[in-house]
This record gives structure tokens, C-alpha cells and sequence, in this order.
């Protein structure tokens, strides 16, 4: 009985202090897209030609508001605070395209997307992540943001950025442990 706690105990320190990092907790975060990687949302983006790819193109391409989720349609006035933030841009200072999309109005619209994957784990010793005395989180993916400005059903400027390789690593330390996040509330008294 004795030599089965033991085992029991030893087994049980060996698994708290090794730093076992497969029982911290881990968050995998997506926007539901077609694509699965920053390249192929990349190459479809890229196959798109302002002054020639119509919105039935954009359809075929897998950006379509209708069928595929998560791509946000905007209207002209929505281009507009995109493209003139502030008094110091001018619509004489825009690309030929967005001021004759513009000056279209509701002839204008846009489509914005934004596919990312990304996968946030923590690692690092469990005792000191479960009693919030130290935790470390690795957080890894790509997003990819497309802008493209659609005027009577063509496509006339496109607009792309993102981050084709995340790699972000946290390391947060909390001295107190499981105190350190407790406050003291000041309209109770101490006694």
C-alpha cells in the first residue's frame, strides 16, 4: 500500500514539475473562408484586374458577400471615410478610379476581407500557469486584408496587406500568483 503511494505521489510530482505543456489549454481562432493559407487567398486576390474583372469574376474567384461568409460589403460613403479620413486628404488626391467611383455613389461599393487563422498555446510549466504565478503563450497563423472598390459592376482599384507568417510570444509574470489579480474595493470598509 505504502509502495503504491509512493508511485502515486512521485508520479504525480513528476507530471505537475515537468512542465508538461500538453494540459495547458490552447485556442485555435479562424474566419471562415475558402482559403487555408495567406498564399492562396493571395493568388485568388492577385488574379483580380482593376478595369476588367466584372463582380460575376469576383464570384468565380470565391469572393462573393452572397455565398461566401465573412466579406463585408461597404457602401460609397463607407469608401469615402476610407479614403479620406481627414480634411488634409482631398478627393483631387485619390487614385482617377476611387474619385470617379465616388462621384458615382451608390454605383460605388466595396469589399473588404479579412481571412486569418491563429493558434495561441500556452507552454511553459503547468503548476506555474495553473496558479497564474507565470504564463507563457505562443501565438502563431497569418491574416491576409483585401480591399477592392467595385464602380458599375467592375472592379476599378484594389488594395492589399496582412501578415503572411504570425509569430507573437508572451511571457506574463505575476509575482503574487492567484493575489495578483485581486483588488481591493474601496467603498468597503476594512476591518
Amino acid at each position: 500500500m505504502m509502495r503504491m503511494l509512493r508511485i502515486m505521489v512521485g508520479s504525480l510530482t513528476a507530471l505537475l514539475t515537468g512542465g508538461c505543456s500538453n494540459l495547458l489549454p490552447t485556442i485555435d481562432q479562424s474566419v471562415e473562408f475558402r482559403w487555408n493559407s495567406y498564399e492562396e487567398v493571395k493568388q485568388s486576390f492577385d488574379r483580380i484586374q482593376p478595369g476588367q474583372t466584372t463582380v460575376e469574376d469576383l464570384k468565380e474567384l470565391g469572393f462573393d458577400p452572397f455565398q461566401n461568409p465573412n466579406i463585408r460589403v461597404l457602401n460609397y460613403l463607407e469608401i469615402t471615410q476610407r479614403f479620406i479620413p481627414n480634411a488634409s486628404i482631398r478627393l483631387v488626391d485619390l487614385h482617377p478610379a476611387i474619385r470617379a467611383c465616388l462621384e458615382a455613389k451608390t454605383a460605388c461599393q466595396g469589399y473588404e476581407i479579412s481571412p486569418k487563422i491563429l493558434h495561441s498555446q500556452r507552454c511553459g510549466n503547468v503548476v506555474l500557469d495553473v496558479f497564474n504565478f507565470r504564463r507563457k503563450t505562443r501565438v502563431t497563423g497569418w491574416n491576409f486584408q483585401g480591399l477592392m472598390v467595385v464602380n458599375a459592376d467592375r472592379v476599378v482599384y484594389k488594395l492589399a496587406g496582412g501578415q503572411p507568417s504570425i509569430l507573437e510570444l508572451e511571457d506574463k509574470k505575476n509575482p503574487l500568483g492567484p493575489l495578483q489579480d485581486m483588488t481591493v474595493n474601496p467603498s468597503i470598509p476594512l476591518q
